[in-house]
């Protein structure tokens, strides 16, 4: 996919969300949110080339910590069954309503991606890491629920994660979701990073390219 021509609605729905994401950004103040978003065309062409090489188990996907929503929703438009969970209540509501204004199929909901009785993992790394920006929150809405899902119900999980976040992302994949599962990351390069789960352990995959 080098060199790849986005679709014309792909491109225009970026443009779109770039506008909104841009407004968003103009009025709230990072340190309130921890809010910064993907190269979104980055993880589209990642996106469609899993899609295309048909590398997951399934079109089960979830974004953790969905901020506007993009990623799942580009996600939807390449036939993902898409949802994301945020747990910024202004980030859903703007995810809901881009999602309504282009009519994809995407659920986005309230609530922390941490799994219930995960959340001692979470403050480990956050002790560990001593970190100022450490965004992840474990006592919001039980976000699963809401769903009818489990972590182990998606076949590919997306996530941006601050460099503080990275371990624990990782620790969370790969206990809580399904064998053959892929977990795909943004990274502070602006690349990405897609992994298998296989047994107990992570399987980096080829390159994806972009």
């Amino acid at each position: 996919i080098n060199g790849l021509v986005l679709p014309d609605e792909v491109a225009a729905f970026l443009r779109e969300a770039d506008l909104r994401v841009s407004q968003f950004v103009r009025n709230c103040p990072i340190l309130l949110t921890g809010f910064v978003p993907s190269d979104f065309v980055t993880v589209y062409q990642a996106l469609r080339a899993i899609a295309e090489a048909k590398l997951a188990p399934g079109t089960s996907l979830c974004e953790w910590g969905s901020g506007f929503g993009v990623v799942a929703l580009l996600a939807a438009m390449l036939e993902f069954r898409a949802c994301g969970i945020e747990v910024e209540r202004d980030l859903v509501d703007a995810s809901r309503r881009l999602a309504e204004d282009f009519g994809l199929p995407v659920e986005f909901v309230h609530g922390s991606f941490v799994p219930l009785g995960a959340e001692a993992c979470a403050e480990e790394a956050y002790a560990d890491n001593n970190a100022d920006f450490f965004w992840l929150v474990t006592d919001a809405d039980n976000a699963y629920n809401e769903l009818g899902l489990d972590p182990e119900d998606f076949d590919v999980v997306y996530a941006y994660p601050w460099p503080s976040e990275e371990c624990l992302i990782e620790s969370l994949f790969e206990k809580y979701a399904a064998e053959g599962a892929l977990l795909l990351t943004h990274n502070k390069y602006q690349s990405v990073r897609l992994r298998r789960k296989v047994g107990k352990r992570f399987v980096p995959m080829p390159s994806v390219p972009v």
